[in-house]
């Protein structure tokens, strides 16, 4: 192989071992397939244009046209002239693709769903990567910098996935890159003459070997500190990029709790993900669910509390996290006279919905759900532990339908102390417009409740506010201020000002966030979208416990027990689903609840799968994406072990057992001899031809530090060697195999755990490998020139390419 076509190929591994840090990024690893045939193909025209040969500026410009051609014929190929040119209507088409991909990115979280847009964005990056890759390290000859691209790959995917890329991404770009200096080293000196190491190398010896790694060359030297200088940088470099947030109503939340008693959860602000979602132009289904509630309206499903208000932001305080109970407590506050009824509801998360806090209805008493979960007693949540998280969940919830009377509500007792000192706190710098405003807003009112109903009102209707999903003001105190002041906002607004006004009057307060019931479809399950991302106050109320209110004009539902009167049909709004007996599962046991242990086991129950649950539309991936993710796969985890196997190969078959003849016999001495030499040079003793079989063992011997056991093993597979070599009767001892071992043995047992491990991955003897590669090639060579007429073939391919040139 020519030294280009060397570097060509190590750039193509390069590349694609760089571009395995995107990976936890997206959902799915077929991406990496397409990447790698069309970076392929993209590295093939290279080699061609520069075997032509074409000019460097010609050689870059008709690869990028290629890409170019191959991208529009992957992406816009319906938009396409003749389904392959890029005329307008492709280019704008991509464009298209790039602006909706680069929306998506901000709006997913990790890993985000492979749409047309991220695809075209994660697989045209790493082609143009690959691209830079090939222009800088093949076809201008310089292969440091071209680790410049390859470490902002590896950079923007570890900066970008908080902690996703990990050790293994990092190894194999870093593996990439040194590959593709060393090649690039190997190239430079071959141009001088034969790469040589210190010891010669020859096909009929008796220890063919290249010298140990005492003393590289100064390109060589030069190319190991940029390497060191460039993984430096790229361990360094993620540690100064932003991470990507994943949000609360999508990606990854703050649990960390282990253990059986132990694990807290600490604070989050869901602001940015929250009016993310609330400005998505498609509402993207992140759950559906089937519940025999009488009014759906009144289900919304919530994530979790906001308790703590800094003065900066709302966000959870830091609890107690402990294991999921069979059935979960009576919520805080909840009497006996108050109108309860228990509710079942089977919900079905979205793959491409993956966040730690699982939506469950208020107040949840009990809930099925499989994996690793915990469970927050104050805030009633359920929080994912050790990475488990919603994506693809299917569960059952059974929760309390709450319905207290405006009488229960005004006769509400005082909240016990240790509840108002924790739920009323305010910061020192809320301005004082804020409990001002509240004290007019609620003049007149003789109790907590007829208060809350007052803020509830004049933020929905009576105060002039308007709804507004763009204002980006913040929920900090001059936020709140700012809000009052301009009266436009959105759910995070309006919730977290009613709950801060509340505070001052007394109050205990909170702010929930979740979503919104959802909209009916037509086969009488019920779809959750971005769209219905939603946050709400709560107020407490002694024997009635955290209850809602709902101060955002146009959205969910005014509870029952705020309003006046409540009408029979109740007008519904747009995005609220609509009571129908088609929409209430049946509340009876599941055939699983029902069937003995023995028979489920023998799979007699039917399906596991709950029978009002909506199942997910996802229908998995196709056999031929896995097949080649499969082989992609044996691909990478081959590759690294390949010295390893080749190894063991060469071991097993130099030491087994042959024939009983007289020359086979000397074989098996020659091959136990080729044995100990290669196993010396794996554990940095390189060979010397020079030096008899004799001299050679004590020279093992001596800088192996061999014990006694092994050091006789050693000259008595030497002393065979000169038997088999020089006496006219050859007489080779036996156990020949076992003396090998023997040595082996006493070479790893004197040297040091990385000298160990490099003998063991990195054998120094695999580059024979190569060596027989060349040997075969040129041989090839030989046997083709010697076919008639393959010299007139030769001569015309080389005036071929003196007229091209």
């Amino acid at each position: 192989m020519s030294g280009r076509a060397r570097l060509a190929l190590c750039a193509y591994a390069a590349t694609l071992l760089a571009a395995g840090a995107l990976i936890p990024l997206v959902d799915g690893v077929g991406w990496l397939v397409q990447a790698a045939v069309l970076l392929g193909v993209q590295s093939g025209v290279g080699a061609l244009a520069r075997r032509v040969p074409l000019a460097r500026t010609l050689t870059i410009g008709v690869q990028t046209l290629v890409t170019l051609l191959l991208l529009t014929l992957v992406f816009v190929r319906d938009h396409a002239l003749f389904g392959l040119l890029p005329g307008p209507e492709a280019l704008v088409r991509l464009g298209e693709l790039l602006v909706a991909g680069g929306e998506d990115v901000g709006t997913y979280a990790i890993p985000a769903p492979m749409t047309d847009g991220i695809k075209l964005m994660v697989v045209g990056g790493v082609v143009l990567i690959g691209l830079a890759v090939d222009a800088l390290a093949v076809t201008f000859r310089s292969a440091a910098p071209a680790g410049l691209p390859l470490l902002a790959l590896y950079s923007v995917a570890a900066g970008l996935s908080d902690g996703g890329a990990s050790w293994l991404w990092f190894l194999l770009a870093a593996s990439g890159y040194l590959l593709l200096l060393l090649a690039e080293g190997r190239d430079r000196l071959s141009q001088w003459g034969r790469v040589f190491g210190g010891a010669a190398r020859s096909s009929g010896g008796l220890a063919d070997g290249l010298a140990g790694a005492s003393a590289g060359s100064s390109p060589v030297r030069t190319g190991r500190r940029i390497g060191v200088l460039a993984l430096g940088i790229a361990l360094v470099a993620p540690l100064a990029l932003p991470t990507l947030d994943s949000g609360l109503l999508g990606g990854k939340g703050p649990g960390n709790g282990r253990g059986s008693g132990g694990g807290t959860i600490s604070a989050v602000n869901p602001l940015v993900s929250l009016q993310n979602n609330l400005n998505q132009p498609d509402n993207r289904e992140v759950m559906t669910y089937r519940s025999n509630i009488e009014n759906p309206q009144n289900l919304y499903l919530r994530i979790l509390a906001l308790d703590e208000f800094n003065g900066s932001e709302w966000r959870s305080s830091t609890r107690r996290l402990t294991d999921v109970p069979d059935r979960l407590p009576q919520p805080t506050g909840l009497g006996r006279d108050v109108s309860v009824t228990e509710v079942r509801t089977n919900i079905s998360a979205s793959r491409s919905y993956q966040q730690t806090y699982l939506p469950l209805p208020y107040p949840a008493s009990e809930v099925r759900v499989g994996g690793r979960w915990r469970y927050e007693p104050e805030g009633r949540t359920l929080v994912g532990d050790d990475g488990q998280t919603t994506r693809g969940a299917q569960y059952e919830v059974g929760s309390l339908v709450v319905e207290p009377t405006a009488a229960q509500l005004a006769a509400a007792g005082s909240p016990p102390e240790e509840l108002v000192r924790e739920y009323t706190q305010v910061p020192g710098s809320l301005p004082g417009v804020v409990a001002e405003t509240a004290e007019q807003v609620t003049e007149g009112a003789s109790n907590a409740y007829e208060q809350a109903v007052k803020l509830q009102d004049w933020f929905a209707s009576d105060g002039g506010f308007t709804y507004d999903t763009t204002v980006t003001s913040g929920t900090g105190s001059s936020a709140i201020a700012r809000f009052l002041r301009d009266r436009e906002g959105f759910c995070i607004h309006f919730s977290f000002s009613m709950a801060a006004m509340a505070r001052t009057l007394g109050i205990p307060a909170r702010v929930a966030v979740g979503f919104t019931p959802g909209t009916m479809k037509a086969d009488g399950a019920i779809s959750v979208g971005l769209r219905d991302a939603h946050a709400w106050p709560e107020l407490y109320f002694e024997g009635v416990g955290w209850t809602r209110f709902e101060p955002t004009p146009s959205r969910g539902s005014t509870p029952s027990w705020t309003r006046p009167e409540v009408p029979t049909d109740s007008a519904s709004d747009v995005a609220q689903p609509s009571a129908g007996t088609s929409a209430e599962p049946s509340a009876a046991p599941s055939a699983e609840d029902s069937c003995p242990p023995q028979l489920r086991q023998e799979g007699g129950c039917g399906p596991s799968q709950e029978p009002g649950a909506a199942l997910p539309t996802d229908r998995g991936t196709p056999a031929g994406t896995v097949l080649l993710v499969v082989l992609a796969a044996v691909l990478v985890l081959f590759l690294p072990l390949s010295p390893l196997l080749w190894r063991t190969r060469a071991r097993n078959r130099r030491l087994g057992s042959g024939g009983r003849t007289p020359a086979d016999a000397a074989a098996r001495t020659l091959s136990a001899w080729r044995e100990i030499s290669d196993d010396a040079w794996d554990h940095g003793i390189a060979p010397d031809e020079s030096l008899t079989p004799r001299k050679a063992a004590a020279r093992i011997v001596r800088l192996g530090r061999l014990d006694t056991t092994a050091a006789e093993a050693a000259h008595r597979i030497a002393g065979s060697v000169e038997q088999v070599l020089y006496a006219p009767e050859p007489r080779p001892s036996a156990g020949q195999a076992e003396d090998a071992l023997t040595v082996r043995a006493g070479l790893r047992a004197s040297a040091g755990r990385g000298a160990r491990l490099r003998a063991t991955l990195l054998p120094r003897s695999s580059v024979r490998v190569v060596w027989g590669v060349a040997e075969r090639r040129t041989a090839l060579a030989e046997r083709w020139a010697g076919r008639p007429g393959a010299g007139r073939w030769t001569a015309r391919l080389r005036r071929l390419t003196r007229q091209h040139g």
